[in-house]
C-alpha cells in the first residue's frame, strides 16, 4: 500500500484517534504543498494577488503568511 492510500484509510477510520491524526497528517502535507508552490510562483515572478487569486484568500493574508521567508533560487542544473 501506499503511504497516500493509508492516509486516505486512516482518514476514514472510525477510531476517532486514528482518523484525528489522518487529519494533522493531511494538514500538514497541505501546508508543505501550499508553501512549495507559493515559493515556485514567487520564483515564476507571480505577484501576490495573483497567487491568493489562486488559493481563493485575500492578497493580505497570502501576504502575511508567505512573505516573511525567504524563496530558494531556482536549482536547475
Amino acid at each position: 500500500m501506499t503511504e497516500a492510500s493509508d492516509l486516505a484509510n486512516a482518514a476514514a477510520s472510525a477510531d476517532p484517534r486514528v482518523g484525528l491524526r489522518a487529519a494533522v497528517a493531511l494538514r500538514r502535507l497541505a501546508d508543505a504543498l501550499e508553501t512549495l508552490q507559493v515559493d515556485n510562483a514567487r520564483r515564476q515572478g507571480w505577484s501576490w494577488q495573483e497567487i491568493a487569486d489562486a488559493l481563493d484568500v485575500s492578497r493580505q493574508a497570502v501576504h502575511k503568511k508567505h512573505a516573511g521567508r525567504a524563496v530558494p533560487a531556482n536549482e536547475e542544473a
